[in-house]
């Protein structure tokens, strides 16, 4: 099975729960995986796995937040060519660019040459019940086009 490694931001706690439910799914399927904050987290450490998911909520008015932004920086010294990558994060509908963050890091990591193997999940502030569930499908997901892709 493949080791798959969460990268999140989190201010108020929605990006920390949507991590925590992605990783339940992947472990439901027998898949290994390790959650780290991105402040905690050096970019190079995405190299020393076999798939990556990054995570952040949307700060302002559709930029990343700042927690998120030296590991951001630091993706451009890295070769991903052929990681398996998905994004996922929170967002506010009440700004005009819904989730933005999650579109930035996904076309960072297909910059770098990831390969983007589930489309990015983006949550409404907080999971509701049934968004609860998606978040652990999504897991799911990824954990088997991570490892059947790859």
């Amino acid at each position: 099975m493949s080791k798959i490694l969460v990268v999140f931001a989190s201010m108020t706690g929605n990006t920390e729960e949507i991590a925590d439910l992605i990783a339940e799914g992947i472990q439901s399927t027998g898949g290994e995986v390790e959650l780290k904050q991105a402040m905690d987290c050096d970019a190079d450490t995405l190299l020393e796995y076999d798939a990556v998911l990054l995570g952040a909520y949307t700060w302002g008015d559709g930029e990343l937040p700042d927690e998120f932004l030296d590991f951001y920086e630091d993706m451009d010294q890295l070769d991903l060519a052929g990681k398996k990558a998905a994004v996922f994060g929170s967002g506010d509908t009440c700004y005009e660019q819904f989730a933005a963050a999650v579109d930035i890091l996904s076309n960072k990591l297909q910059e770098r040459g990831a390969d983007i193997v589930v489309e990015g999940l983006k949550i409404e502030l907080n999971p509701s019940s049934d968004e609860k569930e998606t978040c652990r499908e999504f897991g799911k997901k990824f954990a088997s086009v991570a490892v059947s892709v790859g």
